[in-house]
């Protein structure tokens, strides 16, 4: 406190006012000495974080997350992230119904060079052996599905689950012995309505499944799709597509996606 101030205080308080006006500048004083004496992180209490990381999530089957991309333009498919591994695959932006592709999705890599590549599960016989790496570039949009379509071929049903609830369940018609529908975890790949027909119901599905023996007109590849025969259903009838009766395709169209997960137990 100026000496200016303390007379001014003594003007209007008396003897006891300059008394505490006094106290309360040393006190001021002691704690002022205090603080700048304190290292700084004695200083800073608990400052609030920038950033926290959350608890990890336990991963749960029933209600996992699946990530799909779009193909951007054609590139190779290689076994590891890196350049001088081996080709596996060829990934094309189009898939052989004419419509854009999209493959599931996992995790980044960057390599020594600085390139970043993305794990990825595409269409075909490829991939048969599970996931592979394509550069970063070469995908583009995508999106995140909380569903996935289990085709069980013992109980001759197809199940949709969302977020661990069965939202959707069916009779099915698989693979005969002969022709049988192919095991493993697949994707959907298009919904189309181009083949709209008696055969082949009002709307199917193209999936990432592929069997040589199918009658799909998409090369190869497995559909999902309605029929005019539903009294075949449940049963092992087809080459190797999935078919359930055209009221139940068409139930099925209204919650399925392109980049959903399909499980064939």
């Amino acid at each position: 406190m100026t000496a200016a101030r303390l007379v001014r205080a003594t003007l209007l308080t008396g003897s006891a006012g300059l008394v505490a006006v006094g106290l309360a500048s040393i006190v001021l004083t002691r704690e002022a000495d205090a603080q700048a004496s304190r290292p700084i992180a004695a200083v800073v209490v608990n400052p609030t974080p920038a950033f926290e990381v959350p608890e990890p999530m336990r991963f749960d089957p029933a209600t996992e997350t699946s990530r799909w991309a779009s193909v951007r333009h054609e590139a190779p498919v290689v076994a590891a992230p890196s350049a001088t591994s081996a080709v596996v695959a060829h990934l094309d932006a189009r898939t052989p119904e004419g419509t854009a592709n999209v493959v599931l999705v996992g995790r980044y890599h960057r390599d020594r060079t600085g390139q970043l590549w993305r794990r990825i599960l595409g269409a075909g016989e490829d991939f048969a052996g599970g996931w592979a790496w394509v550069t970063s570039e070469a995908l583009g949009a995508g999106g995140v599905s909380h569903a996935r379509l289990i085709i069980d071929r013992r109980a001759l049903t197809a199940t949709l689950e969302r977020s661990g609830r069965v939202r959707f369940r069916a009779p099915i018609g698989v693979g005969a012995p002969e022709t049988p529908t192919p095991a493993g975890r697949f994707y959907i790949r298009n919904t189309l309505t181009r083949y709209a027909s008696p055969r082949y119901g009002p709307v199917a599905f193209g999936t990432s499944a592929q069997s040589t023996a199918t009658e799909w007109p998409g090369g190869g590849f497995i559909g999902i799709h309605g029929t005019n025969r539903p009294e075949l259903l449940p049963g092992r009838v087809s080459h190797g597509c999935i078919r359930m009766a055209n009221h139940d395709i068409v139930r099925l169209a209204r919650q399925l996606r392109a980049g959903t997960p399909v499980v064939i137990l």
